[in-house]
Order: C-alpha cells, then sequence, then structure tokens
C-alpha cells in the first residue's frame, strides 16, 4: 500500500502539462529512449520512468538529460559493464523486497549492443517479472531508412576492433542471404568499410546512416567502393550504423539442377522432383521433368550392370 501511494505522486511533464503516473507491478521495466531527438521518448516510457522506484542506467548524466527535460524525480543508480557484479545483486534485492525498477541505456533500446542481458536472465531465474517497453532503435531506424531489403535481416552489432577478426566475421557474414547490419565508431568506419568492400564485394550495396533522428541526420547510400572513397581519412561525428544489401543470387547452373533433382527423386516422383526444384531455381519444369526423366533412366541403369 505504501508503495502503491508512493508512486501514485509521483509525476512526468510534457511541455508545461504534468501528469501523474500511474501505480505499476513489481518487475524490472526495460525502456527504450530517443537515440538523439528527445522528442521520439513514448507517452509510456515516461510514466514507466515516473513511476518505478529507481532508474538504472549507464551514465547518469547522460540519463538525467532526460530526467531533466521531461520533469522526472526517480533516482538513478548505474548499472554497466564495469560494475554489473556489484549492482546485480542490488537490483534483485530491490525486486524481492517488491520494488519496481527501470533500466535504460545512454540511448536506444536496452540489450542491444548495450549492457542487460545476464540481469534480464538473472531476474527471469529469480522469478520476477521483465516488462519491454518498447521505442526508438539505431538498428531499426537505419534499416528503415536505408531502401535496402527489410524482410530478411542479421544484425551482427559492433565488430571486433582487432582486423584479424573483424575480417573473419566479415567472412563468415558474407554468403548470408540477408541485409548485414552493424555498429560502428567514427574512428573505426573507414577501416572497417575498406574490409567490407575487399571481402563483401566492392560493388555490394551499402548504407551508411549517421546521426540518426539528430539535425544533422545523414544516409549516404553506395556501394560499399564508393562508400570506402567517400569515408577515405574522414571520420564523421555521431554514432553509425553499416547496413549492406544481401548478396547477389546466384543463377542456378545445370550442376545445381541435377543435384537438386536428385536429392527429389529419393523422395518423390518425377513430376513432383520436377515442381519442387522448379520453384526452388525458377528453371522451367518442363526442361527439369526431362531432365529428371535422364538421371532416373541413368540411375536404373547403373543399377543394371551393378546387377549383371
Amino acid at each position: 500500500m505504501e508503495h502503491e501511494q508512493a508512486v501514485a505522486t509521483r509525476r512526468f511533464s510534457i511541455g508545461e502539462n504534468t501528469f501523474n503516473a500511474r501505480s505499476i507491478q513489481s518487475g524490472l521495466y526495460i525502456v527504450s529512449t530517443p537515440i538523439g531527438n528527445l522528442g521520439d521518448i513514448t507517452v509510456r516510457a515516461l510514466e514507466t520512468l515516473a513511476a518505478c522506484d529507481f532508474v538504472a542506467c549507464e551514465d547518469t548524466r547522460v540519463t538525467g538529460v532526460l530526467m531533466q527535460r521531461f520533469g522526472l524525480k526517480t533516482p538513478l543508480m548505474t548499472y554497466h559493464e564495469h560494475n554489473a557484479a556489484k549492482q546485480r545483486p542490488k537490483i534483485l534485492e530491490a525486486l524481492e523486497a517488491g520494488k519496481a525498477i527501470a533500466l535504460v541505456s545512454d540511448a536506444g533500446t536496452p540489450l542491444i549492443s548495450d549492457p542487460g542481458y545476464r540481469l534480464v536472465n538473472d531476474v527471469v531465474e529469480a522469478g520476477h517479472s521483465v516488462f519491454p517497453i518498447p521505442g526508438a532503435s539505431a538498428l531499426l531506424t537505419g534499416l528503415v531508412g536505408a531502401g535496402l531489403p527489410s524482410d530478411t535481416v542479421l544484425f551482427a552489432g559492433f565488430l571486433s576492433q582487432k582486423a584479424g577478426a573483424r575480417q573473419k566475421r566479415l567472412e563468415e557474414a558474407k554468403d548470408i542471404p540477408a541485409t548485414l547490419i552493424f555498429y560502428e565508431s567514427p574512428h573505426r568506419l573507414s577501416a572497417t568499410l575498406e574490409d567490407m568492400a575487399r571481402i563483401l564485394g566492392p560493388e555490394r550495396p551499402g548504407v551508411v546512416a549517421r546521426e540518426l533522428t539528430k539535425k544533422f541526420e545523414e544516409f549516404q547510400r553506395a556501394p560499399l567502393q564508393d562508400l570506402v572513397e567517400r569515408y577515405s581519412g574522414d571520420r564523421p561525428k555521431g554514432e553509425i550504423v553499416i547496413l549492406i544489401g544481401p548478396p547477389a543470387e546466384k543463377e542456378p547452373d545445370a550442376a545445381d539442377a541435377d543435384r537438386l533433382l536428385l536429392e527429389a527423386l529419393q523422395t518423390m516422383p518425377v513430376s513432383a522432383a520436377a515442381k519442387t526444384v522448379s520453384k526452388a531455381t525458377g528453371l522451367e519444369r518442363k526442361t527439369l521433368y526431362a531432365r529428371a526423366m535422364e538421371l532416373k533412366d541413368g540411375a536404373s541403369n547403373e543399377d543394371a550392370g551393378d546387377d549383371g
């Protein structure tokens, strides 16, 4: 009862208007915050931040700007990769006592290339509730503005600072049929783009998205080699999202078709095998049917020869 009365008096402001936050149940609230433009905060996020007993954040100075802008008075505590082992037990104790706690990152959605995974895992294992409060994300903001295919994506976060490890990761992702998304810092952008152009292909479409939602928001869309030249020796300001279009689809050749037909013929008749491979490759069904008959007859003749 005391907890609910305390929460009911907490407030937040939007412009000149002040609102009372409704009481919320105990649990960990994963609250997304703006990635640049503070106007992107959601009303639900503000109400949650106001209603919680305290807010766990990476940097109290950064989160303090947001809190001040919207008249939020909820106490702050730091939670980042360097003090997580010390702070995590405190958060679990507070949840055990019936408190409501918000987790935020410096910008965007927590846990997306930010600390928090272990905390959420421990909270769940301890039997407490976790509530995601969705909102801004550089990952999604960059994707919807890039003009690249968005039906299948691979988010790989930050690549390694070490050239060898970075290049190995790019080799692993080279043939994945998806739009690739990476975060990168300004001082590594040039070297990273050079590795991408060399390993993924100079003509592969790429986008460098910078200063998203801010005044100088920028999308540079071009083949990777052109982006290398654009940023060669340059160190732009702001956080960066690099997006790379999926690799060009390889035209199936005769060997591919034969392999697929032989696999299909092991479990289905010729007509069905030709239909299945036609859908998979885009090759003409009649041609595939004729080839399937040849492969089947050839296999039958080999079996007959073996018996002789």
